[in-house]
């Protein structure tokens, strides 16, 4: 395992067409072509920012804060890290629908249905910020949800709570799953030998 705080400690490169301030309570802001984002950094840790770099500094005032000093940096790194590429690239997430009858459309810009074979359709409105697309899926795959933004957090939470609406059963694997998960199917329960028919 990579040690944190070496990552910790290793600067962020800024492309030239983002923007980032640092302000006075700990929260950091970046701002870029494809939008904005201000997050609050993790205690025991300052960022400084020299030139076209970002660094995390430790800011632990008692020895035995170290530790915990070491893990805020690296977390602190990963979230500057994460708003940099949200802001100039952005992220997605897809999510595979399987079974049958099973179908999600969107509703505007900012909702969609789901028909998850419950007796009522869902529909589940995207927060500020998500942006979603809706495709037909492939073989077992019946419709592909493919969510974007610039918050990996948020949309992360989001893909989360849309997997949870439905999910995936160990049997058929029906359900809702993130496009690159295994399901690990559990065998079906047979009837062996003509012992214990029905009764």
């Amino acid at each position: 395992m990579a040690d944190v705080s070496r990552v910790g400690r290793k600067p962020i490169e800024i492309p030239p067409q983002v923007k980032v301030e640092i302000k006075d309570d700990g929260v950091v802001r970046v701002e870029g072509p494809k939008g904005t984002l201000e997050k609050k950094m993790p205690p025991l840790v300052k960022v400084v920012k020299e030139g076209n770099l970002l660094k995390v500094e430790m800011d632990a005032p008692q020895k035995k804060l170290l530790n915990k000093a070491k893990a805020f940096q690296g977390l602190a790194r990963a979230l500057l890290n994460n708003m940099i590429v949200g802001t100039t690239q952005g992220f997605t997430k897809a999510l595979d629908i399987v079974g049958l009858g099973y179908k999600a459309e969107l509703k505007g810009n900012d909702e969609i249905v789901f028909s998850l074979g419950y007796s009522h359709p869902i529909n589940f409105k995207l927060p500020q910020g998500i942006s979603a697309k809706v495709e037909r899926g492939t073989g077992e795959v019946q419709v592909r949800v493919t969510l974007s933004g610039i918050d990996k957090e948020l949309l992360g939470q989001v893909a989360a709570n849309i997997r949870r609406l439905r999910p995936p059963e160990p049997y058929k694997g029906k359900g809702i799953r993130y496009a690159d998960e295994v399901i690990l199917r559990k065998a079906g329960k047979s009837g062996k030998g003509g012992k214990g028919g029905k009764k």
